[in-house]
């Protein structure tokens, strides 16, 4: 049985209500659609990663719907639980629309989220919601493909389970084709994020 922490549900609470600034464990980044000088090389969006149900799942899978996806991991304190929940409010803004969106979340600790404790995690916010994971080394060409950085923060002499991640904050949009279209940052309050992904739901071809 995965036991929910406070700080979690506390978090999850207050993404409800207002939004947040980036926390200072938040790896530091561009945070929005990729600099004039990326342009040429765009984000792939590519993935091939396995559900809570141990099927595996690629971003090809879900032909004829978008998908929103965050990266993150169940024992993050703050980023993550507020992510999710603002998640939940972008599915349940969007009404009958959120059928055309499969919403994810990533694990970049594939190691210590395990498939039941990342399951019932995500649920805890929204069934609609789906977590993926993966070997270390599917997660990082995952995570590679989104330029999404993460990395183990240890404090010394702490035992080898006991760490943070600190990684890439926001919300990756794919077209219904599978493709990236754009990123959300940190913070985007979910109702505008609703609003910008009903419009490309309007508009298939953007």
């Amino acid at each position: 049985m995965y036991h929910f922490p406070n700080h979690l549900i506390r978090a999850g609470l207050l993404a409800l209500l207002i939004g947040a600034a980036t926390p200072p464990t938040a790896l530091a980044d561009n945070d929005g659609d990729p600099a004039p000088a990326a342009a040429a090389t765009p984000l792939s969006g590519r993935y091939l990663l396995m559900d809570t149900n141990g099927r595996a799942v690629s971003n090809e899978d879900f032909r004829g719907r978008w998908q929103l996806l965050s990266f993150g991991y169940t024992f993050c304190p703050d980023i993550c639980p507020t992510t999710l929940a603002q998640m939940a409010v972008v599915l349940n803004a969007l009404g009958q629309d959120a059928e055309r969106l499969q919403a994810l979340f990533v694990t970049v600790d594939p190691e210590r989220d395990t498939a039941s404790v990342l399951r019932a995690y995500v649920a805890f916010f929204d069934p609609r919601i789906g977590g993926l994971t993966g070997s270390p080394a599917l997660v990082g060409k995952a995570a590679e493909s989104f330029r999404v950085r993460f990395e183990k923060v240890r404090q010394a002499g702490a035992a080898p389970d006991e760490y943070s991640v600190d990684h890439t904050t926001g919300m990756y949009l794919l077209g219904p084709d599978g493709r990236y279209l754009r990123k959300f940052t940190y913070g985007t309050p979910p109702t505008e994020i609703a609003a910008q992904i009903r419009d490309y739901l309007k508009s298939p071809a953007r």
